[in-house]
């Protein structure tokens, strides 16, 4: 079982923690946030992990090489010459992996109570875990549960390869979900990603190929989600994982 975690973000909303150290290495209950991840994920059955790395780079590598009671293949996707966000980050790291297996993407910084085995073992295709919470932008989805486009509902931008979802007005039969940074990749989507060179969005990617290739949504009523991206989100994340 693969997965990739994203941890090379510079960490700019932990600051000035990140001044330091890169946010994969902020400590929740004096365990960091890439070794919490790393043991949910050994937890289900993941035998490879990448690591794509780039802001204090070494810091990560050097900690997660120490510990070898992770007991399982971690490799790191070197990205310190230029942050290749998650679409050139991910296209990269995916071909590190030894076979070609469905591939489990986490960011480094998400905490969450989602079933992370079903979620994986259910995705017949590229899935998202989404949410229903509040926020400007959100993905869109037809009544099948396929990608379709994305939309701001602040600037009321829409996003799709479909001519029917172009503007904001026709939006109202789609379901707008939120994307929570969890996903599974299947692999036989790279040689798609040929023409996209250097830095790039997974999800312009996937809006860019939603109506020739199914990509769908995972949505369970009961997800919680904790982005740990501010500093007063360290608080919340050590009653998330402890809860009284």
């Amino acid at each position: 079982m693969n997965a990739i975690i994203f941890a090379a973000g510079l960490g700019t909303r932990l600051k000035p923690l990140t001044d330091t150290m890169p946010k994969a290495m902020v400590s929740i209950h004096g365990k960091p946030l890439v070794q919490i991840l790393i043991e949910k994920l050994k937890s289900i059955g993941v035998n490879e992990i990448v690591i794509n790395v780039h802001h204090f780079a070494q810091q990560i590598i050097d900690f997660v090489e120490a510990n070898d009671y992770f007991g399982i293949d971690i490799k790191f996707s070197d990205e310190t010459d230029m942050l290749l966000e998650t679409g050139g980050g991910l296209k990269k790291a995916a071909r590190l992996f030894s076979n070609d297996d469905p591939i489990l993407v986490h960011n480094v910084d998400i905490l969450s109570n989602a079933d992370l085995l079903s979620l994986y073992n259910e995705a017949t295709s590229t899935t998202l875990l989404v949410s229903q919470r509040n926020t400007q932008r959100y993905l869109l989805f037809d009544d099948t549960d396929r990608l379709v486009g994305w939309t701001n509902i602040a600037t009321r931008e829409v996003k799709s390869p479909y001519h029917h979802i172009k503007t904001f007005e026709n939006l109202s039969h789609l379901k707008k979900f939120a994307f929570s940074g969890i996903q599974v990749f299947h692999p036989s989507l790279l040689p798609l990603m040929d023409t996209w060179q250097g830095k790039f969005s997974i999800i312009d990617f996937y809006l860019s190929i939603c109506d020739k290739v199914e990509i769908k949504c995972h949505f369970v009523p009961t997800l919680q989600l904790l982005d740990v991206g501010k500093l007063d989100t360290i608080a919340q994340a050590e009653v998330f994982l402890n809860p009284l």
